[in-house]
């Protein structure tokens, strides 16, 4: 489509796009609006609720998914950039009933409180992890700068991305 107002019927109605999304590795297809977030879509229609709309200006990263492997805010993502990618969520993380290493250090460390921000952190660690699995603490900082908590004062949340990364080293992955 091209030129001004083409994402619009004569009716003022915005056009649904067809696109294809693999969410915790189920192929999705479905149609969404030109302005819709991939935050909307995931919460909306796909049901995934364990991904937190907080702030919806990608300041808090409550809403922080993997991206075909890197964290990104849902909130800041168009529905239609995701087209053709690969979405994890905090529901596709733990495998057949067993909680993911990052899940498992998250609570042995007592980094929960109100869980409102526990789902973008553990995959703000995720990713962080993946792309470096031997964090040193200054780096687990960085890693996990754009996720805000108004409950443990991160400590805990440091602490549990520490064990995360000694578990991986004694090979505790799932």
């Amino acid at each position: 489509m091209s030129g001004a107002g083409a994402e619009k019927s004569l009716t003022g109605e915005a056009f649904m796009h067809m696109i294809k999304l693999k969410v915790n590795g189920h192929v999705q297809e479905l149609g969404v609006k030109s302005h819709q977030t991939l935050l909307e879509v995931l919460r909306g229609p796909l049901e995934l609720t364990g991904v937190k709309e907080g702030c919806g200006l990608g300041e808090c990263g409550a809403c922080t998914v993997l991206m075909d492997g890197k964290p990104v805010n849902s909130c800041l993502v168009l529905a239609l950039e995701a087209d053709g990618s690969e979405i994890l969520t905090i529901e596709g993380l733990a495998q057949v009933g067993k909680l993911h290493y990052v899940q498992k250090a998250f609570v042995k460390e007592g980094a929960i409180q109100c869980g409102f921000c526990t789902p973008g952190m553990v995959m703000a660690t995720v990713g962080l992890l993946q792309e470096n699995p031997n964090s040193s603490q200054e780096e687990i900082k960085e890693g996990l700068r754009g996720n805000l908590c108004r409950c443990t004062g991160y400590v805990k949340i440091i602490k549990a991305v520490e064990a995360a990364v000694e578990m991986m080293r004694e090979g505790e992955q799932t």
